[in-house]
């Protein structure tokens, strides 16, 4: 008959898998979320050095110019939105990696309690079959 140590040990191997693809989602996040970052900055220098120049354009050129530049604000601001989004999503994702640690290092604190338990009524046992052993010799020699 398994021990009970045995018998949660699948439970213990589904929680370190379940933590070790909560940890694998949170990086997937992280990185999405770098990457949007890096999209803004990107955007928010494309902006600064088209906003420079401007002097010598043609009334068209300066309002094309002017559209376009609203068009880089607009794509700013979408690209704000979603990194407060993929924010949100890696605050998310790193309280699902939380609390799937947190459950693996319950269920493995709780069969190494096991374990230990298991191993010392283990030991008892030899301790009182060697007791008994020499308690029998001893009535056996005269």
């Amino acid at each position: 008959m398994p021990s009970r140590s045995e018998r949660l040990q699948p439970a213990v191997d589904q929680a370190q898998r379940r933590q070790k693809d909560a940890l694998q989602r949170l990086a997937e996040q992280q990185q999405k979320l770098a990457h949007a970052e890096q999209q803004l900055a990107e955007l928010k220098r494309y902006r600064a050095d088209y906003g420079v120049s401007g002097g010598g354009l043609t009334v068209s050129a300066l309002l094309n110019r002017q559209q376009f530049v609203e068009r880089v604000d607009q794509a700013i601001v979408q690209q704000a939105r979603l990194i407060e989004r993929l924010e949100r999503q890696v605050q998310a994702a790193r309280e699902r990696w939380l609390q799937a640690h947190a459950r693996e290092n319950a269920l493995g604190t709780v069969v190494d309690r096991l374990r230990n338990q298991e191993e010392q009524r283990e030991q008892r046992l030899e301790q009182a079959e060697v007791d008994e052993r020499m308690q029998y010799r001893r009535r056996g020699t005269p």
